[in-house]
């Protein structure tokens, strides 16, 4: 612990560090905004449910459990995987930021309606300011995990442990009939391009990081 508490020392005093947390936690509360918007265009302008050739054929499973509260547990995980090194938030926090802006883009081009019986899902009050459950296209519970195995990818531990999540979250939601099967495909390849997108953006965030020390 005082290991963590001297490089969090170290990393304050730099200007250039401070100064990339808050740009990139302000593109994170930027892209938040956007997210919130899209979803208000969403609900307002959802159009009908569509057959999927995965969902007619699996039952629905209840899966609130997994969908809300392990996403939960998820995220409060990652956020103290970052502030074990403080240098690698300017980077992942971005790489979130820019995921979500372009997602907001995305479901705003294709508002399809929710399948038409899904999992019975309870948000809390923070998720429902992230999801009025008609943003379809393409699934965050899937893409965000596999961003942050990307992004962790040269430690192998984080790489796996990030790719089994978003392994479990992609099954979670097709068994809950929450997502339809191509926002679950699709998230895999629109977050890789996403990862490169942010890497290329911010090289020197990316640099910084140690995240890419074994390229």
């Amino acid at each position: 612990m005082r290991h963590v508490i001297r490089k969090h020392k170290e990393f304050w005093l730099e200007r250039h560090l401070r100064s990339g947390v808050f740009l990139s936690l302000a593109m994170l509360f930027l892209s938040l905004l956007a997210n919130y918007y899209a979803n208000i265009y969403t609900v307002t302008h959802a159009s009908n449910a569509v057959t999927d050739v995965v969902l007619d054929n699996i039952p629905v499973f209840n899966v609130d459990f997994i969908f809300v509260e392990g996403a939960v547990i998820f995220w409060v995980f990652t956020s103290f995987v970052l502030l074990w090194e403080p240098r690698r938030i300017p980077f992942v926090v971005k790489s979130i930021a820019v995921f979500i802006l372009i997602r907001s883009v995305f479901i705003t081009l294709t508002h399809i309606a929710p399948p038409s019986a899904q999992s019975f899902v309870e948000p809390n009050q923070f998720f429902g300011l992230l999801t009025a459950g008609s943003d379809m296209f393409f699934s965050s519970h899937t893409g965000l995990p596999f961003l942050m195995a990307l992004d962790f990818w040269c430690y192998r531990r984080w790489r796996y442990f990030f790719l089994v999540c978003s392994g479990v979250f992609a099954v979670s939601v097709l068994m809950g009939h929450l997502h339809y099967s191509i926002d679950v495909f699709a998230a895999f390849f629109i977050t890789y391009s996403i990862f490169h997108i942010t890497k290329d953006f911010f090289p020197e965030d990316y640099r910084l990081s140690g995240l890419a020390k074994e390229e």
